[in-house]
């Protein structure tokens, strides 16, 4: 129908030029976010094997030594010898430093804190985040681009053309619907954890402020 109108031809064959010069640039960008999916899972794995696992009881302990302690400097030992993660303890020495700030500065830097915190583990999530959201769509984009030359193909009875760009299609659609479910599963895995990490952390950073206030 496009063909009988003025321009039509034009028209067809311009989306035809497009959407075929995008045929190399998803390919490329399909095996990039593989590479980074691979990098992802063995980056968790890594994650896995060092995280710190903090069970509550351990926080509740440490909310009552920290309550407990007699001076700034008995406040940062018991910070320094809790069995929590290394980035948890730099934090809150900082809050348990700053006794020269008044109370509003005091609850105001634990709150950029717990901010930087807060935008580190979303940084880590967003990676994957994306290519959730991206990889199937790009495996659906270079399912359907390969699909013209291939059904033209089909018409004019080559068959081997189109045994081509259903290879293209398919291969394209299972790296990129792939790739998206594995980041998925890894960023609700990391989601958890960063979740659990940061209720910690908030608790923790509540009690230290309270010591420092009293």
């Amino acid at each position: 129908m496009a063909l009988n109108i003025p321009g039509g031809e034009f028209l067809t064959g311009s989306l035809d030029v497009i959407s075929q010069s995008l045929t190399i640039p998803v390919l490329v960008i399909l095996l990039v976010i593989v590479i980074i999916s691979i990098i992802a899972l063995g980056g968790i794995i890594a994650e896995y094997t060092s995280r710190k696992k903090v069970p509550v009881g351990t926080i509740r302990d440490l909310i009552y030594d920290i309550n407990a302690a007699g001076s700034v400097e008995e406040l940062k030992n018991v910070i320094s010898n809790a069995k929590i993660p290394k980035s948890q303890k730099k934090v809150l020495n900082e809050i348990a430093s700053s006794d020269s700030l008044s109370v509003t500065s005091r609850e105001a830097l634990a709150r950029k804190l717990f901010e930087f915190e807060e935008e580190k583990t979303l940084k880590t999530l967003q990676r994957t985040d994306i290519i959730t959201r991206i990889g199937p769509t790009l495996g659906l984009m270079g399912t359907l681009i390969p699909m013209g030359p291939g059904l033209a193909a089909l018409g004019a009875g080559d068959i081997n053309t189109l045994a081509s760009s259903l290879t293209v299609a398919f291969n394209t659609t299972i790296v990129g619907i792939g790739s998206g479910a594995l980041c998925y599963v890894i960023g609700k895995i990391r989601s958890s954890w960063y979740d659990r990490y940061l209720s910690d952390l908030d608790a923790l950073i509540d009690s230290v402020v309270d010591f420092m206030n009293k």
